[in-house]
C-alpha cells in the first residue's frame, strides 16, 4: 500500500515536548501500539454500541496490559458500579500500570457525558436537543463544566462529547443527540460545551466528523451523499469553530461514507483540513469499532491489518472500544507496507495528550473516598436547562392554570422516569440491562411533580409509548370527563438498537406519535376538557392535528428530554411559575415524506406550484410562545435604521441601505421589551436573506441571535458585532467567500416570523475567508 503523506514524522507534529519525543524513540514497537488502543474491561453481553456484541475485545486484560495502554474504556459507565469502589479499583490499576510495565505510563480513561457524566448515580441533564432549545450558551458551558467536575474527581480525562452533527432529517434516531438544525446554533453552544467541560480539566472529544447526520432516508450508519458545498457551509462549521475558537483537544470520525469514501479512512478529512488547515493539534480517536468497520461494514479492506494501515494513514490515532485491528499494525510494519513513523506520529500525539492532562506524573497514591454526582450545583443546572428549553407551541389561554381544581393526568409518559431522559443518559443506556438497579439519584416523574405541586390528581396511562393496544383509551377519557382540565403526557422511549422508539439504531419511517397515542389524545380531547398535551420526545414529530386544528388540544408544550430535573420544570411552567422561553431548534414537520427538511432550504426546497406536496412545517425553525409578550424593533445596521415588516417579509425603505465591504464587519442593532405583565427571556433572532448569487442560497439563514431575560416593562438594545464569515458560502469554485450583492437582514421571532428588515449592500472586490477570520458573534445587551 503506498503512502500518500510522507510527512510523518512524530518530531514534526506541532506542540510535541522533548520529553514526549524522548519516550517514543524509547519505546518498542509492541509498546507503541499499546498505547494507541483502548480495553473495555467491563464489556459483556450488554448491546451499548453497535454490534458490540460481536466484537467483544477477546485478548485477556492482564496480557492486553503487559506493554502498557492507551485508554481505559468506560469503567464507569459499562455497567451500575458504586464510585467510591471503582475509584479505588482505577487508582490501584492505575498504579499498577505505574509499576508494571516498563514505562510506567498510566491509561487515560474515557467515559460518554452527552446528557451527564455517564455513570451510576450521576446527575442526568437534558439531551442536546433541549441545549439548542434553550438558545443558551452560558449555561451550557455551565453544566458541562459541572459534568467535568464530577468526571475529573473519579479519575476520568476524556469525555465523547458532544455531538455536532447538524439536524438534517427527523426521522433519524440519532436527532436526540444533535443540538440544532441550524449550524450556527449547534456551533456556538457545541463550543461553550467544550469551554465548560475542558475548563473544568476534561478533554472533549467532538462527535461524529462529519456528515453522519445526513444518512440517507435517516437510516443510522446509512451511506451520505452530500456533496462538498454542503460539508462546507452545513456540515464543517460547528466543528471549526469548535477547534479554533472551541480549542477542543480530541476529534472523533462519524462512522459514515461520503459519496463512498468512509471517513474512517479519508486523510482529506481528518488530516489535510482537520489539522493542515485548521490546526487541530490533538488525537483523533476511533468511533467504536470504526476501524475495523472498514472491513466488515465497507469493505474497503480486505482484512483487518489492511483496515488499521488505512485508519492510521488517514489520521485516527486511537482505536476504541479496543484492540480489535491496530494490534495487527506490528505485521504491517515487519513486511515493509507500514512506515514505523507513521505509528510514532499517532503515539507522539497520545502521550502528549496525556502530558497535557498531567499523566505521565500523576499520583495515584490516595483514590476519593466521599463522591457526591448529583450535588445542588448539579440539579440547579438541570432545572435551569429544563426550564429554559421547554417550547409552547400552542395556547389558547389554559396555561398558565389558575386554580385548576380536579386534575386527570393521563399517558404512558405521565408517570415514567424513562421519559425524561435520553439514549444515552445512563439509565437508559445501561441500568436498562439492570433492572434490579436502583437509578441511585432522584428522578421524580412528571406525574410525581404535578402531585408536588397541586395536590391530588387523578391518574390513568391510557396506552403504552408503542403498540396497538386501545383498551384503556375508555377509561382514559372516562377519567378526563371528571376533570376540569387534562394533562397528557406523551412521546418517545429513548434505547439503542430497537429498545425504544428514538435513539442510537432507532430510526423510523414515520413521524407520527408511536403507537396509538395521537389515538388517545383525540379521545381526551373529545371529552371536552380542556387539554394540555405534553410531548417528551427526541424528535420532532408530525403534529398538524394537534396545532393547526379547532378541535385540538388547548395548550401544546414540547420538552426534548428534559432530565432529572425536566417533571419538576414542566410543573412550574404549567403553574405559571416560571414562563417558557424555549424555541424550536429544528422545524416541526407536516410529515415524513417532508424529509429529508431544513429550514435552510433554497427557493425550490420549499413549497411551489410545481408540485403537489408541501413541505412547510407545521412550526418554524426558532418558534416558540411565551405567558408574555415581546416588542423587537428599532433594527439597524451601522446606524441604518429598518422597514416594518409587510406580507411575512422586511421591506426596507426606499433608499434606506447600508454598504458594507466584503470581510469586513458590521454591526446590528435591535430593541427588545416586555410588554407582559411577566418576567419572561425573548430569543432575538436576525436572519439574512439573499435573492441573487453565484449560487442558490437558503430562503433565510440565521446570523444571530440573544437570548434576553426581561422584567415586565424592562427593555434592551441588543447590539451584535458580525464577523463577515456568517455572509459567507462556497462559490462555485468551492471557495468560502464573501460577494457582492444585495442581503436582507431579517429581525422576527422565528425564520418565518418578521418583524423588521434592512438592505445591507455588500461592496468591494469577492473576499476569501481564512481561519483566521472570526466565525462567532459578538453580543452585547444593553439594558434600560
Amino acid at each position: 500500500m503506498t503512502i500518500q503523506n510522507t510527512d510523518v514524522g512524530a518530531a514534526r507534529a506541532p506542540g510535541i515536548s522533548p520529553r514526549v519525543l524522548a519516550l517514543v524513540a524509547d519505546m518498542t514497537l509492541d509498546e507503541k501500539l499499546a498505547q494507541l488502543v483502548g480495553y473495555w474491561v467491563d464489556q459483556g453481553d450488554e448491546v451499548v454500541a453497535p454490534l458490540s456484541g460481536e466484537k467483544i475485545t477477546s485478548a485477556a486484560y492482564t496480557d492486553a496490559t503487559v506493554h502498557g495502554l492507551g485508554h481505559l474504556t468506560r469503567v464507569y459507565g459499562t455497567r451500575p458500579v458504586d464510585p467510591v469502589e471503582r475509584a479505588a479499583w482505577l487508582w490501584g490499576e492505575q498504579r499498577r500500570l505505574q509499576t508494571d510495565t516498563r514505562l510506567g505510563i498510566p491509561a487515560l480513561v474515557h467515559e460518554e457525558c452527552l446528557t451527564g457524566f455517564a455513570a451510576w448515580k450521576a446527575a442526568t441533564f437534558p439531551t442536546p436537543l433541549a441545549w439548542g432549545a434553550s438558545f443558551d450558551p452560558e449555561a451550557v458551558e455551565l453544566m458541562a463544566s459541572a459534568i467535568g467536575r464530577s468526571m475529573r474527581e473519579v479519575g476520568v480525562h476524556q469525555g465523547l462529547a458532544p455531538v455536532l452533527d447538524v439536524v438534517r432529517d427527523a426521522r433519524w434516531g440519532r436527532v436526540d443527540e444533535c443540538i440544532a438544525e441550524d449550524p450556527y446554533v449547534v456551533g456556538t453552544i457545541g463550543t461553550a460545551y467544550v469551554r465548560g467541560l475542558q475548563g473544568a480539566g476534561v478533554h472533549a472529544t467532538l462527535k461524529h466528523f462529519v456528515g453522519y447526520s445526513a444518512s440517507r432516508a435517516g437510516r443510522n450508519h446509512a451511506p451520505v451523499s452530500a456533496g462538498r458545498r454542503e460539508l462546507q457551509d452545513v456540515f464543517l462549521p460547528p466543528f471549526e469553530m469548535a477547534v479554533r475558537d472551541g480549542g477542543v483537544r480530541s476529534v472523533m470520525n462519524s462512522y459514515t461514507e461520503i459519496d463512498g469514501v468512509p471517513v474512517a479512512s479519508n486523510p482529506e478529512l481528518l488530516t489535510d483540513l482537520l489539522r493542515r488547515r485548521w490546526g487541530f493539534d490533538g488525537t483523533v480517536v476511533s468511533d467504536y469499532f470504526a476501524v475495523e468497520f472498514l472491513r466488515s461494514m465497507h469493505g474497503v479492506a480486505a482484512d483487518r491489518g489492511e483496515a488499521a494501515q488505512l485508519a492510521l494513514e488517514a489520521g485516527i490515532d486511537v482505536e476504541l472500544p479496543g484492540p480489535d485491528a491496530y494490534p495487527h499494525l506490528a505485521e504491517r510494519v515487519a513486511s515493509g507496507d507500514l512506515p514505523e513513523a507513521v505509528v510514532d506520529r499517532a503515539v507522539a500525539r497520545v502521550l502528549a495528550e496525556k502530558e497535557d492532562l498531567g499523566l505521565l506524573d500523576a499520583d495515584f497514591t490516595d483514590a476519593p473516598t466521599e463522591i457526591d454526582l448529583d450535588d445542588a450545583q448539579h440539579r440547579a443546572l438541570a432545572r435551569r436547562l429544563a426550564e429554559e428549553s421547554v417550547v409552547l407551541l400552542r395556547n389558547d389561554g389554559v396555561l398558565p392554570l389558575r386554580a385548576p381544581g380536579r386534575i386527570a393526568v393521563i399517558g404512558p409518559n405521565a408517570d415514567s422516569t424513562d421519559a425524561l431522559m435520553g439514549c444515552y443518559s445512563f439509565a437508559n443506556h445501561v441500568l436498562a440491562h439492570h433492572p434490579s438497579f436502583p437509578l441511585g439519584f432522584s428522578l421524580p416523574t412528571v406525574r410525581e411533580a404535578l402531585v408536588e405541586r397541586f395536590g391530588e390528581v387523578a391518574y390513568a396511562e391510557g396506552c403504552a409509548v408503542e403498540g396497538s393496544d386501545f383498551s384503556g383509551l375508555d377509561a382514559a377519557a372516562a377519567l378526563a370527563r371528571e376533570a376540569e382540565v387534562a394533562i397528557v403526557v406523551v412521546g418517545d422511549r429513548a434505547g439503542l438498537f430497537g429498545r425504544g422508539t428514538v435513539g442510537e439504531g432507532n430510526d423510523a419511517d414515520s413521524l407520527d406519535l408511536p403507537g396509538v397515542q395521537r389515538q388517545l389524545v383525540e379521545a381526551v380531547v373529545a371529552t371536552g376538557t380542556p387539554v394540555v398535551l405534553v410531548l417528551l420526545t427526541g424528535r420532532p414529530y408530525a403534529l398538524d392535528w394537534a396545532l393547526d386544528t379547532a378541535g385540538g388540544p388547548a395548550a401544546v408544550l414540547q420538552a426534548f428530554f428534559p432530565g432529572e430535573e425536566g417533571a419538576p420544570a414542566l410543573a412550574a411552567l404549567v403553574a405559571g411559575d416560571a414562563t417558557p422561553s424555549g424555541r424550536l431548534p429544528v422545524s416541526l414537520p407536516r410529515s415524513a415524506g417532508a424529509q429529508p427538511y431544513s429550514y435552510l432550504h433554497p427557493l425550490l426546497g420549499g413549497p411551489s406550484g410545481v408540485t403537489s406536496t408541501d413541505s412547510t412545517p407545521v412550526r418554524p425553525f426558532g418558534f416558540g410562545l411565551s405567558y408574555t409578550s415581546f416588542e423587537r424593533g428599532g433594527l439597524t445596521v451601522d446606524g441604518v435604521a429598518a422597514a416594518a415588516a409587510a406580507g411575512g417579509a422586511g421591506v426596507p425603505a426606499s433608499g434606506a441601505s447600508v454598504e458594507v465591504r466584503a470581510g469586513d464587519a458590521f454591526t446590528v442593532s435591535a430593541r427588545v421589551m416586555n410588554t407582559g405583565d411577566r418576567h419572561g427571556a425573548d430569543v432575538v433572532q436576525v436572519y439574512a436573506h439573499r435573492a441573487v448569487a453565484s449560487v442558490t442560497r437558503p430562503v433565510a439563514q440565521l446570523v444571530a441571535y440573544a437570548r434576553v431575560e426581561l422584567a415586565p416593562g424592562e427593555s434592551a438594545e441588543v447590539r451584535f458585532t458580525v464577523p463577515a464569515s456568517r455572509l459567507a458560502y462556497s462559490d462555485r469554485s468551492m471557495r468560502r467567500v464573501v460577494e457582492a450583492g444585495e442581503v436582507e437582514l431579517r429581525l422576527g421571532s422565528s425564520c418565518a416570523d418578521i418583524d423588521e428588515a434592512v438592505a445591507l449592500r455588500i461592496v468591494g472586490p469577492t473576499y476569501e475567508l481564512g481561519v483566521e477570520d472570526a466565525r462567532i458573534v459578538e453580543v452585547e445587551v444593553r439594558r434600560g
